[in-house]
């Protein structure tokens, strides 16, 4: 007698998973990843679609200095701009069609703020990528990508924002085996995957239909490994974010802006915030920073 199981097998529809909407900053996210029943996608954990939402000059994403450790953020615009600052000394402006990634390995802090001359509407997508160990014990950085490669695949331009995939190779620094796309989608595509990957689908904007199942911006729309292609139809045009990897082989645990392996490591990690000693270093900003929240195992304690 087989096991129940939730998860879709290889090839058919997808799982379907509703986002919930949070605010970041100023600015309303549906967050689609991490959800109670699916944590990872590969190495991703996080996605947090942005707008679309109207800033100025100076009122924009908002999101005075925070910490991170054991993740990269990935961020991606399809429309407007927005100005990074962290604590290595980086102060990057993004555009759509650039790529802001931040490796953070033991402790890294950050802000992302209008930029002082935008005005418009602000849409896009961040994502995390849980670091494995050895790469989560290594230095920080911070990279920008302003060119991608870019592929045409039936009826959708591809850009390939990590890893490989359709035979391009982003240069954004990976340290598992995976793939995020950004799929700008106008006709009917036969996309070609790995069958050793595990997939999500976020729409931002538009609906498309993958093996009859519906994806719209709103939802996350999660696929077993064993697929060798989709066949992707548009309901009307659409901007689609592909993420994909190879299982997870670690065990992590998320608290936070934290991703680590033991409650004692988010503790470590929490009291540094707090206490503002130099593992997570200053950012420039005129943000103030933000205050990390007790973890609820601490929460009888000073910290």
């Amino acid at each position: 007698m087989e096991d129940p199981t939730d998860e879709p097998s290889p090839g058919a529809a997808p799982a379907i998973l509703a986002s919930h909407v949070a605010t970041v900053g100023s600015i309303e996210v549906r967050r689609a990843l991490p959800q109670r029943t699916r944590r990872t996608i590969g190495a991703w954990c996080f996605a947090d679609h942005m707008g679309p939402a109207e800033v100025t000059e100076g009122r924009g994403l908002d999101v005075g200095p925070h910490p991170h450790t054991g993740l990269q953020t990935v961020t991606w615009l399809i429309e407007g701009e927005a100005l990074h600052h962290d604590s290595l000394g980086s102060e990057q402006l993004i555009r759509p069609g650039q790529l802001n990634l931040m490796s953070a390995g033991l402790g890294v802090a950050h802000a992302e703020e209008p930029t002082g001359a935008y005005r418009g509407t602000l849409e896009g997508i961040q994502l995390w990528i849980a670091q494995p160990e050895g790469a989560r014990q290594s230095s920080r950085v911070f990279e920008h990508h302003a060119e991608l490669p870019r592929v045409t695949v039936g009826g959708a331009d591809v850009t390939v924002l990590v890893g490989e995939a359709l035979g391009a190779s982003s240069p954004a620094r990976h340290d598992t085996s995976l793939v995020g796309l950004d799929l700008d989608v106008h006709g009917t595509t036969t996309m070609p995957l790995d069958p050793s990957y595990e997939y999500g689908v976020v729409v931002l904007r538009g609906a498309i239909r993958i093996h009859g199942s519906t994806v719209a911006p709103g939802s996350l729309a999660y696929f077993t490994p064993g697929a060798e292609e989709w066949r992707i139809e548009t309901l009307e045009p659409a901007r689609v974010i592909v993420v994909g990897g190879e299982p997870f082989s670690e065990s992590i645990l998320m608290w936070w802006n934290f991703v680590a392996r033991t409650r004692e490591e988010i503790t470590a990690a929490y009291r540094s915030w707090v206490h503002r000693d130099e593992r997570f270093g200053s950012v420039r900003s005129a943000l103030a920073p933000i205050d990390a929240p007790v973890p609820f195992w601490l929460r009888d304690f000073q910290p």
